[in-house]
C-alpha cells in the first residue's frame, strides 16, 4: 500500500486528502481510435516489442512505484515517459489526475509487464472530481514536453477523445463493476511526436478548456550508470 497526499481541486475550493493506494493498474492499448492505436503499436514494434494479443490490456504494478517527487532515477538511457490521465477511487468517489507511465524500453522488448515494474510512475498531487469533467470528457486535452539534448520539444498532444472513456476501461477491468476503493488506474497514452525517445526532463499537462483549468506534472530523470 502507498499513501499519496493530494489536493482535490473542485469548483468550490480545494480539499486535502490522503489517498491509500493498494492496487496500481496500467491500461495499455487503450485507444478508441483504431488508426491511432495501430500507430502506437507500430512505434513499439519498431523497438522490438510484440503487438498485443487483445486490447485493452491491464498491467498490475506495485503501488510502491508511485512517485510524487520532482525527480526519478532510472537505469541507463533507455527509458521514456508517457502522459496519461490517472483515475483513483476514494470513499466511493472517482478522481482524475495526470501521470506518466515511465517505462524502460529495453526491458519492454522482452517483457512488457516487467518493464512497467522497473520504473517509478510519477503522478500529480492535484486531482479533480471525475463528476466535474465527465460530461465534457472528450474535450479534455493531454500534452507532454520532453527535454532532449537540452531542447524542450512537444512530445505528445491531443484530446482524450482518442482513448477509451474511463467508464469503459473500468467496466473492462472489473467485468462490469466499479473501480474499487484504493485502486489507481493509468488510462492510456497518445503516440509520441517524432517517435519514442528518452529525455532528461518530462512535463505532463491535462487541460480542461471548458472549465478553464489544467493539471501539471514535471519531473527530472536521473540516469544511473550500468555496471557491466
Amino acid at each position: 500500500m502507498e499513501t499519496i497526499n493530494i489536493d482535490v481541486e473542485t469548483l468550490n475550493g480545494t480539499e486535502a486528502k490522503a489517498i491509500e493506494v493498494t492496487d496500481l493498474v496500467i491500461a495499455g492499448w487503450a485507444g478508441r481510435d483504431a488508426e491511432a492505436m495501430e500507430h502506437h503499436i507500430r512505434e513499439l514494434e519498431a523497438l522490438g516489442i510484440a503487438r498485443p494479443r487483445e486490447t485493452p490490456i491491464f498491467y498490475r504494478v506495485s503501488a510502491s512505484r508511485l512517485a510524487t517527487e520532482d525527480a526519478i532515477e532510472v537505469m541507463g538511457d533507455d527509458s521514456s515517459g508517457e502522459v496519461e490521465c490517472v483515475l483513483t477511487s476514494h470513499n466511493g468517489k472517482l478522481f482524475v489526475g495526470i501521470g506518466s507511465d515511465h517505462t524502460d524500453r529495453k526491458v519492454e522488448t522482452f517483457g512488457v509487464t516487467a518493464s512497467k515494474q522497473i520504473c517509478e510512475k510519477p503522478v500529480s498531487t492535484v486531482f479533480w472530481p471525475f463528476d466535474e469533467v465527465s460530461d465534457h470528457w472528450d474535450e479534455l486535452v493531454i500534452t507532454s514536453y520532453a527535454t532532449i539534448g537540452g531542447e524542450r520539444v512537444l512530445y505528445q498532444n491531443g484530446p482524450v477523445a482518442g482513448l477509451l472513456r474511463p467508464e469503459t476501461l473500468i467496466k473492462k477491468y472489473t467485468d462490469g463493476g466499479t473501480l474499487p476503493d484504493g485502486t489507481m488506474m493509468f488510462c492510456g497514452t497518445l503516440p509520441a511526436i517524432g517517435g519514442i525517445r528518452s529525455a532528461s526532463d518530462f512535463e505532463c499537462r491535462l487541460v480542461d478548456p471548458v472549465l478553464a483549468r489544467e493539471l501539471e506534472l514535471r519531473y527530472h530523470i536521473k540516469s544511473l550508470a550500468i555496471a557491466d
